[in-house]
């Protein structure tokens, strides 16, 4: 027997019977058929897969809230989906739930973010006769880019949860479990963010939501993620009270902060940006890697430019930007 086998075993007698198992076949078919592995889950072979991939790592010169911060401490988008990790991971062991999967998913749910945060998604959205969706664009990232191409080949579960993790109820309660996380987390860590920068104090927050949940980062997460656990795996949810008090925080950061014109204040020069290179690659496709030139006939150069330009780190988008339309001192 080999070990995936006696890991396949063991998930069946510790989790819930409402667990998605590695051995079941819905969630576990791939795009591509392929031999499992000897040594691991499918679910924990999805994870390595994204750990691993060129996406995954981008991610962290990405905008969170705050475009391209000076400062250690603030969170980027790589950063951001780590406690996206641990917020799920702990729920879903409580629950007896597949770890595996619930880490797979949270690894990968913002791999198809754009450069400069949703100010980015804003105007890719805008530009692009496709439309530009992050969760979708990081289905693309998954299925049809990363690998040069191939794709990582990952399974249903794992596909499904990341298409579902922002307003969408997914297949699995592993599924659920990050969508649930990915707000519990960015709230939260969004409150420390602002307040390290000075766009809030800790006496801002709403009286009716810190009385219920926290006055500190650390008592809100437990609060909330203990209220899901609580719930139970008959739905992924919480308590009225404390979803309202969520949803009242969930509303204080969106007019406050996400829409905050101190904090966004570099934001319009962001859409500029991503506009003028859209423009550029968009009349000069063969200016572009390899593998977009490929996407742009295969599929159609719009498409393809999205793409190219969605998977770029931020630092990355203003280095290029500058390249190609700042003109350099002679020398």
């Amino acid at each position: 027997m080999s070990i995936r086998e006696q890991l396949e075993i063991n998930e069946k007698r510790i989790l819930s019977k409402r667990a998605c198992l590695s051995t079941d076949t819905g969630a576990t078919i791939r795009l591509r058929r392929e031999e499992p592995c000897p040594y691991r889950t499918a679910f924990q072979r999805d994870r390595d897969r994204i750990l691993h991939c060129n996406a995954f790592r981008r991610l962290k010169r990405k905008t969170q809230v705050f475009l391209s911060p000076v400062g250690d401490h603030y969170r980027t988008r790589l950063t951001h989906t780590l406690e996206v990790s641990q917020v799920a991971r702990t729920i879903a062991r409580a629950l007896f739930l597949n770890e595996d999967l619930t880490e797979a998913i949270a690894l990968g749910h913002d791999v198809g973010h754009s450069p400069f945060g949703h100010a980015g998604e804003s105007v890719l959205n805008h530009i692009c006769p496709h439309g530009y969706r992050h969760y979708q664009q990081s289905m693309r990232v998954v299925d049809s880019i990363e690998k040069n191409g191939m794709g990582l080949n990952l399974t249903q579960a794992v596909r499904n949860g990341i298409v579902c993790h922002t307003n969408m109820i997914a297949d699995t309660l592993e599924g659920n479990i990050v969508r649930v996380a990915d707000r519990i987390a960015y709230i939260n860590h969004d409150i420390e963010d602002a307040i390290r920068a000075g766009i809030l104090t800790a006496d801002d927050l709403p009286r009716e939501a810190v009385e219920i949940l926290g006055h500190s980062h650390t008592e809100r997460i437990t609060t909330l993620v203990g209220a899901v656990i609580a719930h139970g795996t008959d739905t992924i949810g919480m308590a009225p009270e404390i979803q309202q008090a969520h949803d009242l925080l969930h509303s204080f950061m969106y007019e406050r902060v996400y829409h905050n014109l101190n904090a966004k204040a570099e934001e319009q020069k962001a859409k500029i940006l991503i506009e003028e290179l859209y423009r550029y690659f968009r009349q000069h496709p063969e200016k572009m890697p390899e593998l977009y030139r490929k996407i742009a006939q295969d599929e159609d150069v719009d498409r393809a430019v999205c793409d190219y330009i969605s998977g770029m780190s931020d630092g990355y988008a203003v280095d290029l930007y500058s390249e190609l339309f700042i003109p350099r001192f002679w020398k």
